[in-house]
């Protein structure tokens, strides 16, 4: 389990055991690995987000070595599904081929548009970059607000 305090609001992002071995299992190490992604979905308890659940890659999703476009309605009947079972949409991840990753701007405006036409109640929604090396190094983990500015996180070991 890995945990990130959200800035002053008080709240715990945590990401648990399962989420980071997904991460883990797709960092690109090879040179002919190509991009995976998917969706983070989780359970709210007070100021905890604690997110359950990565998904992804989808077999139908378009992946090259740089670039990683997802299959937009299969993500939106992974939403619907998820809800269904009472888990929220949080946010996305996506690996690159970098030991330690940054969001490239295309990564930056699709998830700031995603929180602006978006029918949610959360304040923001994650991203996750996961690079190649071993988390929590590995990851870039920011939050975005629909405003074009992403906030970034840092991990607190005491979770």
């Amino acid at each position: 389990m890995i945990a990130y305090p959200v800035g002053l609001s008080g709240q715990t992002l945590v990401f648990t055991d399962p989420v980071v071995e997904t991460f883990s299992k797709n960092r690109q190490l090879r040179f002919w690995q190509r991009e995976a992604g998917g969706q983070l979905f989780g359970r709210f308890h007070g100021s905890r987000i604690e997110v359950v659940e990565a998904t992804g890659p989808g077999r139908t999703d378009r992946r090259t070595r740089t670039s990683y476009i997802p299959d937009r309605r299969a993500e939106q009947r992974e939403i619907d599904d998820r809800f269904g079972r009472g888990l929220h949409f949080v946010g996305d991840w996506h690996t690159h081929p970098e030991r330690i990753p940054s969001p490239s701007h295309p990564d930056v405006s699709s998830l700031d548009d995603t929180v602006r036409r978006s029918l949610h109640a959360m304040l923001a929604f994650v991203l996750v970059v996961v690079g190649q090396l071993p988390a929590p190094e590995g990851l870039h983990v920011s939050v975005f607000r629909g405003d074009g500015i992403p906030y970034v996180l840092r991990s607190d070991t005491g979770a």
